[in-house]
């Protein structure tokens, strides 16, 4: 393989493994009966060991030097709650009252949040391809909520407002950390993160020691979310960004949400229409689009 095939196959399979993370929590959330707070708390906590073990490993132990400046740590503890932990839950909230696929896709409303934060944050008025890609995203989450008829919605209301809440701190825990990822690297610090917000979830939300029913598929389940949806997914996405454009790479990741449409007919049996298509479409072109504008 080339270099750039190698990069290709790292992304597009980084975000199949995602996709698939979310039909996992699906399974666990709503047939197995887990809470909510204990995937986020097990997902986080066991993917950010992993994770710092790697990199402790590449880097001769040196994944504390990070805590010497007061200024990384505040801003690797806002990472931590603000993005990683608040993405988690709520992502995880909007599966657990609808399903992963509508989830995932309203997740990838990010890109128009990530748009506005530009906005208001540079005093700059966004171009015209920009203001079309946030108009063709909230046009997608219409016709994915609605079916196209105002007086219906096709998913619960609370899915739906977890699902742009993932959207917003899904945009907080991408613009978040990039100063520091410049300065250390992704692994470290997406590594502290998860760790720390695995941590605040426990604190914070107190999360019962056991939760659901344990069978061999969701011991399974649980397993596949943290090793493939979390720690192999981030390595090969991280990966692919060596061989290809960071931009080409984040188009090809949002194979994502079309993966997790694809289980999410095939193992619960999710009933889709054209409208549902269409809207998904709709969100998934403004990724591609703004992923080409500077």
């Amino acid at each position: 393989m080339t270099d750039r095939q190698k990069g290709i196959a790292c992304a597009v399979t980084g975000g199949v493994f995602w996709g698939g993370s979310g039909v996992a929590g699906q399974y666990l959330l709503q047939e197995a009966a887990f809470a909510t707070e204990w995937i986020v708390t097990v997902r986080l906590i066991f993917g950010g060991l992993i994770l710092l073990a790697m990199d402790a490993m590449q880097h001769h132990g040196e994944i504390f030097h990070v805590w010497q400046s007061r200024r990384n740590a505040l801003e690797l503890l806002f990472f931590a709650l603000f993005g990683l932990m608040a993405v988690s839950y709520t992502y995880f909230a909007s599966i657990r009252y609808g399903n992963a696929a509508a989830a995932t896709v309203l997740q990838y409303l990010m890109p128009a949040f990530m748009v506005i934060y530009a906005t208001l944050r540079y005093r700059k008025a966004p171009s015209g391809v920009q203001v079309g890609c946030v108009v063709l995203a909230m046009l997608g989450t219409f016709f994915l909520v609605t079916h196209g008829d105002m007086g219906t919605m096709s998913i619960p209301l609370p899915a739906l407002l977890w699902g742009i809440g993932a959207a917003v701190t899904g945009a907080i825990y991408t613009i978040a950390p990039k100063r520091m990822i410049r300065e250390w690297r992704a692994s470290l610090i997406v590594g502290w993160g998860m760790l720390i917000g695995g941590v605040a979830t426990v604190l914070v939300l107190q999360p019962s020691f056991l939760s659901g029913t344990w069978t061999a598929t969701s011991a399974l389940a649980l397993s596949y979310l943290v090793l493939f949806g979390t720690v192999a997914a981030f390595g090969l996405y991280l990966n692919s960004t060596k061989y290809i454009q960071p931009s080409e790479a984040g188009v090809l990741a949002s194979v994502e949400p079309l993966t997790a449409i694809v289980l999410s007919v095939v193992l619960f049996g999710t009933h889709f229409v054209v409208m549902d298509f269409l809207g998904s479409a709709c969100i998934l072109a403004t990724v591609a689009i703004l992923a080409r504008v500077k």
